[in-house]
This record gives C-alpha cells, sequence and structure tokens, in this order.
C-alpha cells in the first residue's frame, strides 16, 4: 500500500521552478570563457554557491555575489557586480519546469502541498505563483535563518508545521541539497525527481521518477 503522507514537501528551485543558472551564465560569460571550458565553470559555481550556504546565514544576493566573486577570483575574471544583479534580479521571474502544473493538481487536492526553498521571502512568491497549483504552506531560508542542506532548515519546517519526519513526503531533484539531509534528519519518505541535476544514490532509500507527473502514483493517488 502506497504510503500517504501529512504533507508532501518540496524543494522548489530546481525541483519545481526551471532554476536557470546555468543558461544564464553561459550568456554572461560568452565572452570571456571559451565553450570548452564552460562545463569545468559552471561546476566551480555550483561549488562555491553550495559553500556559500553552508556557512551562517545571509541573503540570496550575497550568495550570488559572493560565490561569484570567488569564481572570477579563480579563473582570473573581472568580478562585475552587474553581472551578480542580473541572477537577483531574473531569479523571481523564472517559471516551472513543463510537467509541474499537471504533475501537482493530481495531488493537491488529496495531500496539502508545502515548500521549503532556499530563497528570500520577496523572491519565492513570485515563483510559487507561476507554479499554479495552491500550496499549504510555503517556508524558506530567509525565515529560518539557514539554508538547505542545514538541518536547520529542515527542523524549521517541520517546527512549524508541528509534525514529525516520518509524516512527511520530501520531493526534490537534488541529493546534495535536499535529500541527503531529509534522510539525516529522519524523513524517511523521499522522492528523487531526476532531472539530470546530479547522480543518485539509491542508499538514501528515495523513490526516482523523471517528473512530478510520477508523483501522484508514488502517493496511490
Amino acid at each position: 500500500m502506497a504510503f500517504r503522507p501529512k504533507y508532501i514537501t518540496f524543494d522548489c528551485y530546481g525541483t519545481l521552478t526551471h532554476y536557470q543558472v546555468g543558461e544564464l551564465t553561459r550568456e554572461i560569460y560568452a565572452d570571456r570563457v571559451a565553450a570548452e571550458r564552460m562545463e569545468p565553470f559552471l561546476a566551480d559555481f555550483t561549488a562555491y554557491r553550495l559553500d556559500e550556504v553552508l556557512g551562517p546565514w545571509q541573503p540570496l544576493d550575497d550568495v550570488i555575489r559572493n560565490a561569484l566573486r570567488r569564481l572570477c577570483k579563480k579563473w582570473k575574471l573581472q568580478y562585475l557586480d552587474a553581472d551578480a544583479q542580473r541572477y537577483c534580479d531574473a531569479i523571481p521571474t523564472w517559471g516551472p519546469h513543463a510537467d509541474v502544473s499537471a504533475g501537482l493538481a493530481k495531488v493537491a487536492k488529496e495531500i496539502p502541498l508545502v515548500i521549503l526553498s532556499n530563497a528570500m521571502d520577496h523572491q519565492i512568491q513570485q515563483n510559487v505563483a507561476l507554479l499554479g497549483a495552491p500550496f499549504h504552506r510555503v517556508y524558506t531560508a530567509q525565515q529560518a535563518q539557514a539554508y538547505k542542506p542545514r538541518l536547520q532548515a529542515f527542523e524549521y519546517m517541520i517546527d512549524s508545521l508541528g509534525c514529525n519526519p516520518e509524516d512527511l513526503l520530501h520531493v526534490s531533484s537534488s541529493l546534495r541539497y535536499d535529500l541527503m539531509s531529509a534522510d539525516d534528519i529522519g524523513i524517511k519518505h523521499k522522492v528523487f525527481v531526476n532531472r539530470g541535476h546530479g547522480p543518485g544514490n539509491s542508499a538514501y532509500g528515495y523513490t526516482e521518477i523523471a517528473d512530478i507527473g510520477g508523483l501522484a502514483g508514488v502517493v496511490g493517488l
């Protein structure tokens, strides 16, 4: 029998929202980073963004600026605040992956949906509005004063919902930001949406789906 959680909790950026940092980076740095070196450049930017969120909370704009500044230093490029601002301005405008709205509609009437996002309050509401589905709660790193993958972010969500980790089904396209920490905090039921953001690892006990359209089947709807 399928597990019916009290809440389905989601990562937003990347899992639901088409997070277009890679595409924007290719556009911004096309004239400064050779095409054959762009993949390592993107990998370094990913690593620096992750490193920036592991410490004390800071606004997402600062995460991006600091990560970009460190990236440019490593690659011996000039850092420009204007480049960082392009990311900050773009994030709230990004809409969902094509499968999201219909996939969420299949489960939203039966199970409350919740978001836990590495976002600022003023950014996330625009992204959520574009998802086309009702959400019971939307929690941000700003509210938690911690970014995923820090456990503090998950603790904030669980405490705010007044439930236990085993009551949840957590859904993400990222092991490193979400599913590893969800497992550590005691969320037994997890779904890995394989959008190609990184490798899977079945040791973390998740169900893998190709897109949000597969979520209804996981919960028996």
